[in-house]
């Protein structure tokens, strides 16, 4: 049977069909052509039109990459300056536990300080952890703070 009947028959059917991306169409309501001959003009204009899209969100696709790796530059920055600060925080004006008695971590806390240490008889033991604008504690920063809440902290002597 030459390839133009099948497609005349194909035409005149109620037959559907399965798109790579599962989505059934009418055999009949579809373009059907001989891929052996030059292409129909519908079918040209919409390979157009669908490499116009495809150029699209490439476009897009590539803003978004190029706002990502800003972001990540901005946020790691942020990070970077942070984890500095907090470094230098005990010498700043507005620090409102005594110096000597802070000792800093970094990790996973940030200081802790041992209040009276410096006139030799502690009284209370601070862990602090420094935040700014909307940072939030990670997974082991508020299971610490859990631990300190319910009372989960104890002395130990190792000889």
């Amino acid at each position: 049977m030459k390839t133009n009947k099948i497609i005349k028959n194909l035409k005149e059917t109620n037959l559907y069909a399965e798109a790579p991306c599962g989505c059934e169409f009418k055999l009949s309501q579809a373009i059907l052509f001989d891929g052996t001959k030059k292409f129909p003009s519908d079918a040209v204009e919409i390979q157009k039109q669908l490499k116009e899209k495809l150029k699209e969100r490439e476009e897009q696709l590539k803003k978004k990459r190029k706002l990502t790796t800003e972001k990540a530059e901005i946020t790691t920055k942020s990070v970077n300056i942070g984890k500095n600060l907090e470094k230098v925080l005990p010498t700043m004006k507005d620090f409102k536990w005594i110096l000597p008695d802070s000792r800093f971590l970094g990790n996973p806390i940030d200081l802790i300080v041992f209040n009276g240490l410096s006139i030799g008889k502690i009284d209370s033991i601070d862990f602090i952890e420094v935040k700014s604008g909307a940072a939030r504690l990670n997974k082991p920063q508020k299971s610490i703070k859990e631990a300190i809440e319910n009372e989960k902290v104890s002395y130990k002597v190792m000889k």
